[in-house]
């Protein structure tokens, strides 16, 4: 946001405060929910920026070679209002369940390619992520160091709730996986040896602000591809026991449920033997095995 105050009023960066967001400033203010903060509040930011202009666009013709805070002592001693308020609908959007507004719910839509690399281990269920490479489709970067910043957030965020974040309920429905004591938030030690971001290039999106792009959660989705990565992996272990086809692999995709799906020798003393003569298949983990007739 104070990006765009100094580019819409020509002046330093380093003259924009932002000031902590309170009901006391702005009283209606909307959440920042559904990665809508840059484009709501900078929608509003830049329309501010404007009308501030044009109240001070007579003292500017008047005093060219002034700078912005000569022109605002000016403004005030001319009586001239410097407080603005900025509001920002975005257009043409508009859609309800029950048909009754035919619009589009979402202005535009975000893009992203992603291809990660990981390693299983077989005997413990436990996975190391050992490369990411993220391609995001930005529009125009507002920042591009915030953005990339955003997007390894929402991919690491992501990465633990496709494979670490397990709910656990009592038999009565109480949670019992209630904070980071009793589940596995992702970490520091689960970042992607090699994580890669690149922004795209050349994509400007005119239905945004400075035809930038929402980035806050569109990579949260991207972190499928560990669990993708993962099933591939116990894909090849399972066929090195001469298992093939489809096997299930809930999400998220933790260590019990990675190490019960591989099926090797050591699980198949705990496999269901069937008298009828038929394979079996373990219902929690697709391991397919041969009944012993006797």
């Amino acid at each position: 946001m104070a990006q765009l105050v100094a580019s819409e009023l020509s002046i330093p960066l380093e003259q924009v405060h932002i000031v902590e967001t309170s009901t006391d400033k702005l009283p209606n203010q909307t959440v920042t929910a559904a990665s809508s903060g840059a484009d709501l509040n900078g929608g509003a930011v830049v329309a501010a920026c404007q009308e501030l202009k044009c109240r001070l666009a007579p003292i500017r013709e008047k005093f060219p070679g002034a700078t912005f805070r000569e022109i605002a002592t000016k403004a005030y001693f001319a009586q001239i209002n410097l407080s603005v308020t900025g509001f920002f609908v975005l257009p043409n959007v508009g859609w309800t369940f029950d048909g009754s507004d035919p619009g589009q719910p979402f202005p535009y839509l975000c893009y992203g390619a992603v291809c990660s690399v990981v390693e299983i281990d077989t005997l413990t269920g436990d996975f190391r992520p050992l490369r990411t490479d993220i391609l995001q489709d930005v529009g125009v970067s507002l920042n591009p160091s915030i953005d990339i910043g955003q997007i390894e957030g929402a991919f690491i965020q992501g990465m633990g709730y496709f494979t670490l974040e397990q709910l656990v309920y009592s038999k009565t429905g109480a949670l019992i996986t209630r904070g980071p004591s009793t589940y596995k938030p992702p970490t520091a030690d689960d970042i992607p040896l090699d994580f890669r971001v690149t922004l795209l290039r050349e994509a400007p999106n005119p239905a945004a602000v400075y035809s930038s792009k929402a980035i806050g959660e569109p990579p949260f989705t991207l972190a499928y591809s560990v669990h993708l990565a993962i099933r591939h992996a116990i894909a090849s272990a399972r066929a090195d026991h001469e298992l093939q086809g489809f096997f299930p692999l809930d999400c998220p995709a933790t260590c019990e449920r990675i190490r019960l799906a591989c099926c090797d020798t050591l699980l198949d003393q705990f496999t269901h033997v069937s008298t009828t003569g038929e394979a079996q298949t373990t219902p929690s983990t697709g391991c397919l095995r041969e009944d012993k007739k006797g």
